[in-house]
């Protein structure tokens, strides 16, 4: 699926996003994708046992008073114009861009907060050893840009549970951050990933977006 997504793609049509730019002096807090991804665990992943009721989602988010939830308060943070806020979170005239599809979006009920690594490809890569509690962590992250994302529900459907290796955004240009942050948000909970979806994500950090950063971050224990 990679290999026929790649195909025909020169390293201009990858353009990096903030997120991936080269950095001439890496800081201790971010290192180049090629190097990230060769710290990941490989190993077989294992499905057995998952339901989504198993990371207990929304909760009341970072601020318990100011009435949103996770999900709230991931599309208040994104919002490229910030929205009104009415009772029970209520969010009005705001604006968003998906950056999985390039779609700009101005009604919130259009959106899903996605997250990038989903639930069902964290139980598979080693959530289903953690707590019920790591897991609600998890599923509610919100100490890392990267973890929630707010994209559009078709773009989320299309996406699913599948890795690197199955899918990627539509907006080829976004290849180098979704790849960058998918390696992140595995090392930052401690997720292991499988052959498929490192030689997939090998593809991108060998080729255009060798140059790409990824953040490092320590999930909450």
């Amino acid at each position: 699926m990679i290999k026929n997504l790649m195909r025909g793609l020169t390293p201009v049509a990858l353009i990096l996003s903030p997120l991936a730019a080269p950095s001439p002096a890496l800081s201790a807090s971010v290192v180049l994708l090629p190097d990230a991804l060769a710290e990941l665990d490989v190993a077989t992943e294992d499905a057995a046992g998952y339901t989504a009721s198993a990371f207990r989602h929304w909760n009341q988010g970072l601020d318990p008073a100011d009435g949103c939830d996770t999900r709230g308060e991931v599309l208040l943070e994104e919002a490229v114009d910030a929205p009104k806020t009415g009772v029970g979170c209520a969010l009005m005239d705001g604006k968003w861009t998906s950056y999985y599809d390039g779609q700009s979006v101005t009604d919130p009920a259009a959106l899903r907060v996605d997250h990038l690594v989903s639930l069902s490809e964290a139980w598979e890569s080693g959530a289903s050893g953690w707590s019920a509690a790591r897991r609600e962590k998890y599923a509610n992250d919100q100490g890392a840009a990267a973890t929630l994302v707010a994209v559009t529900a078709r773009s989320q459907k299309d996406k699913a549970g599948r890795d690197p290796a199955e899918w990627l955004p539509s907006v080829t240009a976004q290849y180098c951050r979704y790849a960058a942050e998918w390696v992140g948000t595995k090392l930052r909970w401690g997720l292991s990933a499988d052959k498929d979806e490192v030689e997939a994500v090998k593809l991108l950090a060998d080729g255009p977006c060798e140059d790409s950063v990824v953040a490092r971050s320590q999930a909450p224990r």
